[in-house]
């Protein structure tokens, strides 16, 4: 904020990067520690994660740069795949190994027929209580700082959907999860869950992030490979690496227009846009020219009367 009287004459640190960063985040990171370092790395002045993932856990993350940003809650909207290894027979106050034991159970004799069908109970949409240890903030306070206190408050369950829960391999006292799924699923509650139907109980003791929204693990780097290429070729490999801002939605709908309509939409006014769905979100670019490439303008919402009304916008061109 400017002092009173005067002017306000600070200039963002760092570059302006626009883009969409997939990173293969590496065990024992806190996704903002990983945020900062590859922030740092592109002397990037804005910068944003999609979702967090654990520190335990590895793979896709996801991480927005200077634009790109400001459609990063689509991706925490997003659907996510995981690959959960789970260890039968001991529970966790945290769910996961980073905990501490808190009960052990002998395991039953597993077999695929009753891993099918304590799995199957676990698909579609279902009701999961938030652990603990979450990042859920109760009245204003993160419940894994509650928790590190020994305070545990009761929490409403919440709806998530399970699309797909395989047990990939098993052996007498540990499976591999293939898990597809939506916002706001918890992996270390499913697998407890999971557990206590297998009566035994269980805890997480790896997690890779697989895939989020339109992307996957083939796109993503590591932090040491993200170094690397900027010791060899600079900001401008690094840059290269960057996927468009449009990409973050990149399985909606796409539609261009002509620089008149372009000139509304900017504008922030609803829009009549040929060939445009019923209903539902769309990216907006503008049409690509002789003397101009195609141009992502941001995303819309078909309204009930056939137009498309600007939601997000990218302040320059960001495409």
């Amino acid at each position: 904020m400017a002092r009173p009287g005067g002017r306000n004459n600070r200039r963002p640190r760092g570059r302006q990067v626009d883009g969409i960063l997939i990173l293969d985040k590496s065990a024992g990171v806190t996704s903002n520690g990983a945020l900062q370092m590859a922030k740092g790395l592109f002397n990037a002045n804005k910068a944003g994660h999609t979702g967090s993932l654990d520190p335990l856990a590895t793979g896709l993350l996801p991480l927005c740069f200077g634009e790109a940003t400001k459609f990063s809650q689509f991706l925490l909207d997003a659907n996510k795949q995981y690959r959960a290894r789970v260890k039968l027979g001991v529970t966790t106050d945290s769910g996961d190994a980073d905990g501490n034991v808190i009960e052990e159970a002998p395991v039953p004799a597993l077999d695929k027929v009753m891993l099918e069908a304590a799995a199957s109970q676990f698909r579609g949409e279902i009701e999961q209580i938030p652990p603990m240890y979450s990042a859920l903030k109760v009245d204003g306070q993160p419940l894994y700082k509650l928790a590190r206190q020994g305070i545990e408050i009761e929490r409403k369950a919440r709806p998530v959907t399970i699309f797909k829960l395989e047990v990939e391999e098993f052996s007498a006292d540990e499976l591999v999860l293939n898990i597809t799924c939506s916002k706001g699923t918890y992996v270390r509650t499913l697998a407890e869950d999971l557990g206590k139907v297998l009566g035994c109980g269980a805890h997480v003791v790896g997690l890779r992030r697989l895939a989020s929204g339109p992307f996957n693990l083939d796109q993503a780097m590591t932090l040491e490979e993200l170094e690397a290429l900027l010791q060899v070729q600079g900001f401008e490999g690094l840059d290269q690496r960057l996927l468009p801002v449009a990409d973050i939605v990149g399985d909606w709908p796409a539609l261009e227009v002509p620089d008149f309509t372009a000139i509304f939409f900017k504008q922030g006014q609803a829009v009549q846009i040929a060939k445009a769905p019923t209903a539902g979100w769309v990216r907006i670019f503008s049409e690509a020219t002789d003397d101009q490439a195609l141009e992502f303008l941001g995303v819309g919402e078909v309204l009930e009367d056939g137009r498309v009304a600007p939601k997000r916008l990218v302040a320059s061109s960001a495409s």
